[in-house]
This record gives C-alpha cells, structure tokens and sequence, in this order.
C-alpha cells in the first residue's frame, strides 16, 4: 500500500448518527473534520449540529450524548450540504472504519438528490484497513490506537464527532510517520522500494502542531454544555468526571 503525497490537502471526517444503518432511516447528526496540509494541522477545521428530525437510538444516544431536544434548533443536512461539498470537495479524505460514516453520507447525499459522496472527493484512506494491516489480530478501535502510539484521549468520555477527528489526525500522523510504503522490506536496507526497485527515500518527522482552544472556542463549548444540561435536567454526561477516575485512580 503506498502512502498518498503529502502535499496532498487532507481532511480527517468522523460523523454522529443517530443508530448504525441509513437503511432503516438512521441519519447523521453530527460532522467533524480537521484539514491536514503538508502533513500538518492547518486549523481550518468543519464542524456541524445537524437536527436530524427523529430520535436517536438508545444505544447510539449512549454514545455520543446528542438529544433529540439539543438537535431540534439545528440546521437540517440539506442546509448544511452545500458548505460541506464545498469544504471537502477535491481532499483526500481519511476515515476510521469507512464504509460506515461513507454509508451514511451516500444516504444523505441521495436523499437530496446528490451521490455519492465520493464524486466530490479524490479518494479515501481507511485507517481501520491500514491498522489492520499493520497490527493483524490486535484491537484496532480509535482508543486502541491512541493507547498504543500515546495520545491521549483522556478527556473523551463520549464520542464527538469533531473530537475523534482531532484524535485520528493524531494516529494518522503517528501510523505513517517516516514511511513512505506499508511493505517495508525487513531486509537490512533502511530505504522502502515500490514495486519496480525504485527505492523510495524515508521522511523526515514531522512537527506535531498542537492548537489550544481559543477563548471564543471554549465559551461556544460552555453554551453547548449548558444546554445539554437543561435537556438532562441536572448534570449531562458531558461533565461528569468518569468512575474510575474516582474510585480506582491507580487502574490503567
């Protein structure tokens, strides 16, 4: 498998819905995507609420948090679509399991008459698929990848579509770091060769960009957690501090 160049304008998606098949009328209620240009963060980062106009499941509410009364006042995806073409459009897209957020997407795009996503990008890279390939018959979850190559993802109680987008940027960069092929020859050379012998030069590291939320960000974030929890009527789960963060603080 060949890496994509890094030249290449990146954009790193992850999606809420509100259960696991578009089939059955399943819809996203969440997009995250941050940008990776040159290999870096470049900040331009995609993130929208997206009142789906149903509930979700209870599982799927488990996961990700997002009431049905937090959505109500969002924009529809039809509102919201042309914005997303227009940020993705042309990007090689980077996606942790993605025939599931591509299936739904696909849906969405065809319910207005569009499809399918992938008509308004360059392609996309799997990072479960490249995981898989590189760590065979080993937990290849977002959390697992963050365990092994150290990013924490200590703050991520729930899943948030923008959230594990920033955190499989992280494992991207981590997994292709320094590599210019997946099939590297354990040989003894210390340089990759495609396919034909030309031997492909290993890249430098990169510098990991690590961008502080601004003063703006976090009082957005307030305003979202305030009204998670009016929703919950108490405190959402957003906030609350995880038991074995309390009860058993020596457990890994």
């Amino acid at each position: 498998m060949r890496l994509q160049n890094t030249g290449d304008r990146m954009v790193v998606l992850d999606t809420e819905t509100t259960g696991l098949n578009p089939r059955t009328g399943d819809r996203v209620i969440e997009i995250g995507c941050v940008e990776l240009i040159n290999r870096r963060l470049t900040g331009n980062n995609f993130h929208r609420y997206i009142n789906p106009e149903r509930d979700s499941e209870e599982g799927a509410l488990a996961v990700h948090g997002l009431t049905t009364a937090f959505l109500s006042d969002k924009p529809k995806f039809a509102e919201i679509f042309e914005e997303l073409r227009e940020y993705i459009r042309g990007a090689q897209v980077i996606i942790h399991n993605a025939p599931f957020d591509l299936g739904f997407l696909d849906a969405e795009y065809k319910l207005l008459g569009h499809g399918p996503f992938s008509s308004d990008i360059s392609g996309v890279i799997d990072t479960l698929v490249q995981a898989k390939e590189m760590y065979p018959g080993k937990r290849n979850s977002l959390d697992a990848l963050c365990d092994r190559y150290g990013i924490s993802n200590a703050h991520r109680t729930l899943h948030g579509a923008l959230l594990d987008s920033e955190l499989l940027a992280e494992v991207y960069l981590a997994m292709t770091r320094g590599q210019n092929s997946f099939s590297i020859d354990h040989g003894g050379s210390h340089n990759d060769a495609d396919s034909e012998g030309v031997t492909l030069e290993l890249l430098p590291l990169a510098e990991i960009t690590v961008r502080a939320a601004s003063a703006e960000e976090l009082a957005e974030h307030e305003l979202v957690l305030n009204g998670l929890d009016k929703d919950a009527k108490g405190t959402c789960i957003w906030r609350q501090v995880p038991v074995e963060a309390t009860e058993n603080p020596a457990q890994n």
